[in-house]
């Protein structure tokens, strides 16, 4: 687990890096193809701006954008004293404890690191779930905190976010201009269809790589919050009853579900007869697959 937390934190680093050198290919393809280099340096500057107004707002961006409220211990002292042991025991700062009134059963962990860290669940979860089970869906998500998985994928989605923004606006610059019929002669008409290709694929690469990241870390939290509980089933349990139920949660959104424990969206919930290909763009593994492997870690111990 500690092993896994040294790689988040050097991951973290090199997919800032790769995601940089992304961009800055897409602005200096558009700056040859329009012949014009303060694309790159507009592109590159709005890309680092955006990028820390970001990161150091997502986490209040998220609680907004899914209607979460904040709660104190004598609102809800039995949810309170769960995340507060289990903080305890995971040697992390007491997290702050947000919920949603929705009757669909989830929960999600957001915050740039442990000290910035907020835990949300929703009234349906506390509703549906016993203390075993409800252990488990925190141990989870205080996994993604002490795995510093929250901070991972808030630099995924921010990242992904300025290259669909950059790609759209590059796109819609290209279409709207003749620069490379009238102005450049063939090789600046060959840049802006090489151009045009990049700012497709970019998007859609830099959101399989947040897709295949969510899901990783979905199964690492699991493990990690079996260690924490030393009772795996209680998250076997929570996860079969999550699944079965078909309510949707109104709140939730693409740009939002890969933060939850499983995916929010009615269309994904139950994940079955999904091709390979679907599978891909899939923002959690199976269910099915994360139960098996708990159960198998509770017959183990």
């Amino acid at each position: 687990m500690y092993s896994e937390i040294a790689k988040n934190k050097r991951n973290s680093y090199f997919l800032i890096g790769t995601f940089l050198i992304v961009i800055i290919l897409l602005c200096w393809v558009f700056s040859l193809a329009y012949n014009n280099p303060a694309i790159l340096y507009l592109g590159v500057g709005f890309s680092i701006i955006y990028s820390l107004i970001s990161y150091f707002s997502a986490s209040s961006m998220v609680l907004a954008i899914s209607k979460a409220k904040p709660i104190a211990k004598s609102d809800n002292p039995t949810l309170y004293r769960i995340v507060e042991n289990l903080s305890i025991t995971a040697g992390l700062p007491m997290p702050k404890v947000y919920i949603i009134h929705d009757t669909a059963p989830n929960a999600f962990a957001t915050g740039r690191d442990p000290k910035h860290a907020v835990v949300c669940v929703t009234s349906g979860l506390l509703e549906l779930l016993d203390k075993s089970e409800l252990e488990g869906v925190i141990a989870h998500e205080l996994s993604h905190v002490g795995n510093y998985d929250v901070r991972f994928m808030t630099l995924v989605v921010v990242m992904v976010g300025i290259l669909v923004l950059l790609s759209d606006w590059f796109i819609r610059f290209a279409w709207l201009s003749d620069n490379g019929d009238s102005r450049g002669g063939n090789m600046q008409g060959v840049m802006m269809i090489v151009a045009i290709v990049f700012a497709i694929l970019a998007p859609i690469v830099g959101m399989l790589m947040q897709l295949a990241f969510s899901r990783k870390r979905e199964y690492l939290a699991d493990s990690s919050a079996a260690l924490l509980t030393r009772y795996p089933d209680g998250l076997a349990s929570a996860l079969k009853k999550i699944d079965s139920d078909t309510r949707p949660l109104e709140a939730a959104n693409r740009a939002t579900a890969n933060l939850y424990i499983i995916n929010p969206l009615r269309s994904n919930v139950k994940g079955s007869g999904k091709s390979w290909f679907s599978g891909l763009f899939s923002t959690h593994p199976p269910t099915a697959e994360r139960i098996k492997r708990l159960e198998e870690m509770g017959e183990k111990s």
